[in-house]
């Protein structure tokens, strides 16, 4: 028997459907004893891990499409709004407020400093490390992209009810701060 779908109906049918990942969708309850079992048969949506890292692609989307005309990354920012209230801050205590290795600090910093967002010298007290500053036009560009900077995080949690954004946030945080020294790089905690 011949299929007479359309090209843009098998097209459809290819696109994965939200809570149709894996075995499990969104809505089956995790059991409270968690065991790699669990994990194994219940599905990606079932790994915070993975639920964790697809909200941070999600996050980056959703910044990306509010701020493009600023033409820096979510990172970039962080490190913008870091020297905007810390002045002649050196690269290690900007990658220690932001979770970032030296490697990607000074990296990210010599970028925005490409651009003229930042600027860079070597520390009066400390000749082997080099401390950075943002530029009028890096503030500049911190206030043109600060509504859609709020939007981009409001977009993130407006699913959720206004009670369940705090909660949200406060778990969130609460994870974060008992998992931080596993972390690659040391983040400053709040």
């Amino acid at each position: 028997m011949p299929n007479n779908d359309s090209v843009s109906d098998i097209e459809q049918k290819k696109k994965p459907q939200p809570g149709n990942v894996g075995s499990t969708s969104k809505k089956e309850p995790l059991p409270d004893d968690i065991t790699p079992d669990v994990f194994s048969q219940q599905g990606l949506w079932s790994r915070p891990g993975f639920l964790v890292r697809r909200l941070n692609q999600i996050h980056y989307a959703m910044f990306f499409e509010e701020c493009k005309e600023g033409n820096i990354t979510p990172v970039q920012y962080g490190i913008l709004t870091v020297l905007s209230r810390n002045p002649w801050l050196d690269q290690t205590a900007i990658g220690y407020e932001l979770g970032l290795d030296r490697t990607t600090s000074a990296d990210v910093i010599k970028r925005l400093e490409e651009k003229g967002l930042v600027e860079r010298r070597v520390n009066p007290t400390d000749k082997r490390s080099r401390q950075a500053n943002i530029t009028p036009k890096g503030l500049a560009l911190m206030e043109s992209l600060k509504d859609g900077m709020a939007r981009s995080q409001q977009r993130l949690i407006e699913p959720l009810s206004p009670a369940d954004r705090k909660t949200f946030m406060t778990l969130l945080a609460e994870v974060v701060e008992a998992n931080n020294q596993h972390g690659r790089a040391a983040l400053k905690s709040v």
